[in-house]
């Protein structure tokens, strides 16, 4: 069952978390130069972990209720990723090291938003299933 709908939400985090942060730059520094996630340690790391649970979280169709466990985690581990870009970008004082925002610092809320996405769809499933149960 890879060809349902939360299927294909969580490969688009998988992309996002996985792939697109080493392409397309996070921030440029002062003397503008483009910072990627694989310039800071941590940054690289928290995406990477999102984007492993994302992928393993597809494979586990049949565990619904863990599916959607994971993926709460995963919501929340976006969430301390934004967090940690919020704080870079306001807790430094005048134009020290951030000098412009990239697209990259709106991954994670766009992969938060795919995350409830496939949420709904499995809670969707879920409830079908459930109803199905109670006709037998």
């Amino acid at each position: 069952m890879i060809q349902r709908i939360q299927s294909i939400y969580l490969l688009l985090v998988v992309v996002l978390n996985g792939v697109l942060p080493f392409w397309i730059y996070l921030w440029t520094d002062a003397l503008g130069k483009a910072v990627y996630a694989q310039n800071d340690m941590l940054y690289s790391i928290v995406f990477m972990v999102s984007a492993v649970l994302a992928f393993i979280t597809i494979f586990l169709f049949k565990k619904r209720k863990n599916q959607f466990v994971l993926n709460r985690l995963n919501i929340i581990l976006n969430f301390f990723l934004l967090g940690f870009f919020v704080y870079r970008s306001l807790s430094l004082s005048g134009e020290t090291e951030v000098s412009e925002k990239g697209i990259g610092m709106l991954l994670p809320i766009i992969s938060i938003v795919f995350l409830v996405l496939a949420n709904k769809a499995i809670k969707r499933d879920e409830d079908l299933v459930k109803s199905v149960d109670r006709l037998r």
